[in-house]
């Protein structure tokens, strides 16, 4: 799993999907808890496909202890896939230690030689009612994973960044995902330990 602060204290992150799938706001709140709540820099870089809705999407979050002097994700750490078209694009750039999580009902890591996490984000929404809510729980399941921010600033951030009465909708998401991405660490804890204790 990647050292949420990296090397240097720095964490570069690529999340990637479709127009409409809230990747850029994801992005955003990861980018304003670190900076806001956790007091570190931060910087945001946005692209969007020909379409806004449906069309490819990404947002390239750069989180450092120290100055950033350029935004652009050179190599990422944390890749978060919410298509397989961004799945595609992006999975040759992860770096060797980096942490890939998928959505695992629109992401097939097909010929993958590495581990990854994966959590049914959009299913988990449209069981919430809000299939618009997926990106929100994608992000708990980041930030329980990787650790890339605190959760008390995440949760801080996603409830000033999302439209005014859907913020107990959304922390209620932020924390499905979160008590998900918790649970699997927890399992492929136990199941580690175990593999090592049988190992003596």
């Amino acid at each position: 799993m990647a050292n949420a602060r990296g090397e240097k204290g720095r964490s570069e992150i690529i999340l990637t999907g479709f127009g409409g799938q809230g990747i850029v706001l994801a992005g955003k709140i990861l980018g304003q808890a670190a900076a806001i709540g956790d007091n570190r820099e931060s910087t945001l870089v946005q692209s969007y496909g020909p379409e806004a809705r449906g069309g490819a999407c990404s947002a390239q979050v750069i989180i450092s202890d120290t100055a950033i002097h350029y935004p652009h994700v050179r190599r990422p750490d944390i890749l978060v896939c919410m298509s397989q078209a961004g799945f595609e694009k992006y999975i040759g750039e992860l770096s060797e230690a980096g942490t890939l999580l998928i959505d695992l009902d629109l992401v097939k890591p097909q010929g993958l030689g590495c581990e990854y996490f994966s959590i049914p984000s959009t299913r988990m929404a449209e069981e919430l009612g809000r299939k618009m809510m997926a990106n929100i729980i994608m992000l708990g399941f980041l930030v329980a994973v990787t650790k890339a921010v605190n959760p008390d600033s995440a949760r801080e951030a996603v409830s000033s960044s999302v439209p005014r009465g859907t913020q107990d909708k959304n922390i209620s998401a932020f924390n499905k995902g979160y008590d998900y991405g918790a649970a699997v660490l927890k399992a492929r804890h136990k199941k580690a330990h175990g593999e090592a204790e049988s190992g003596q």
